[in-house]
């Protein structure tokens, strides 16, 4: 088993473009041409090829890309008792309709044998001493809010009268997942989290004033869940938070600094890490990163995954310097802000693009950490 752990001077979030034979292999088994059985296969041999391309890159991080998932949050709630899907619904982000399954309850919460934890055995098989298998999940707190918003509300009402037994039972089926991981040897998850930069910002105040919520009480519910989760994990269990404002097909769903949720996620929420997107001005500035607990490094997401235009070096060199007179250099990481396909239909960049991003994030933390 690797000793590595999760984050690295140089990283990344996890999910990247789903290789052309991916897409292949999934439309002809949705339309009943090949079976299960022959799609696994595409798939790991795919994720093998993209295994070993991180490797080539020089990172110390791998993953599956997330390849044999459709979306990477709702694919992994699937995999509780009590939650059902259907295709259909979606979701408005910045000038495009996100196509997303309607996920809703059905019964009361539970944990069951996890098919992500199947899928991390198989990634798991590539650690090598240079490299560690990391695992990304929705945090919690998205799995609370999915079945909270308004079109899931009068279900879910149904079987929790309140949220705050919603909350206990996520965070206790949370902490069964996350022991079913670590038991197949995982020692590095990642939480991807969209509900605290879902609730920055201007438009989120309005909306939620709209909906007569008090967003005060919204952001300590949405500490309680993650932080519940994470009760009696493993000591040696390394887990991280991506905190995102929204990355569908290079469209964002929300804007807005992260001076409103500093006090709950950056300061109590108790992760080890935080990957926070800092890509472009929709995200603030650094001074809230005064606000993260010193037992936390942080993974600054400064190279974005929405365009293929390379960064200026020496620009992103000048911001980690910036958002070093808030936090010390030496607990600070470099990252894209988010991953390159957070669902199948990826961002508009090329493969070649995207790994080209990889490959400036490397080149600048060499350069400001050393080799």
């Amino acid at each position: 088993m690797s000793k590595l752990k999760t984050p690295f001077r140089y990283d990344f979030v996890g999910s990247f473009l789903r290789p052309q034979a991916v897409k292949d292999a999934k439309a002809a088994f949705e339309n009943g041409a090949i079976t299960e059985a022959e799609l696994d296969s595409v798939l790991n041999e795919e994720i093998t090829k993209v295994v070993a391309k991180q490797k080539e890159l020089g990172f110390h991080a791998i993953t599956d890309g997330e390849f044999r998932r459709t979306y990477w949050h709702l694919d992994f709630m699937w995999g509780f008792e009590g939650v059902a899907h259907q295709k259909g619904g979606g979701v408005q982000f910045s000038g495009e309709m996100a196509a997303l399954d309607d996920t809703w309850l059905t019964g009361k919460v539970k944990a069951k044998p996890h098919p992500f934890v199947e899928y991390f055995k198989f990634l798991k098989q590539f650690e090598d001493e240079n490299t560690v298998a990391k695992y990304t999940i929705p945090a919690p707190a998205q799995m609370f809010q999915q079945m909270i918003v308004p079109m899931n509300l009068a279900s879910t009402r149904k079987i929790y009268a309140t949220n705050e037994e919603l909350i206990h039972d996520i965070g206790v089926a949370y902490q069964a997942v996350i022991r079913q991981f670590y038991e197949a040897g995982c020692r590095n998850l990642q939480l991807d989290d969209c509900t605290w930069g879902a609730i920055v910002g201007d438009a989120a105040k309005q909306r939620y004033q709209a909906l007569g919520i008090d967003l005060e009480e919204v952001k300590k519910q949405l500490l309680a869940v993650n932080n519940l989760a994470l009760e009696g994990k493993p000591e040696d269990m390394v887990i991280t938070s991506h905190i995102c404002r929204g990355n569908y097909h290079s469209t964002f769903f929300a804007s807005g600094a992260y001076d409103s949720v500093a006090d709950y996620v950056f300061a109590q929420e108790n992760v080890d890490a935080l990957f926070l997107e800092y890509d472009d001005e929709r995200s603030g500035g650094f001074a809230p990163l005064a606000k993260v607990s010193p037992d936390k490094t942080v993974v600054l997401g400064l190279i974005t995954t929405k365009s293929p235009k390379l960064e200026d070096k020496e620009a992103v060199i000048a911001r980690i310097r910036k958002a070093a007179k808030y936090i010390p250099l030496d607990r600070l990481c470099l990252s894209p802000q988010c991953g390159f396909a957070s669902c199948e239909i990826g961002n508009k960049l090329t493969e070649e693009e995207q790994w080209a991003k990889l490959a400036l994030v490397k080149e600048i933390a060499e350069e400001v950490w050393g080799k």
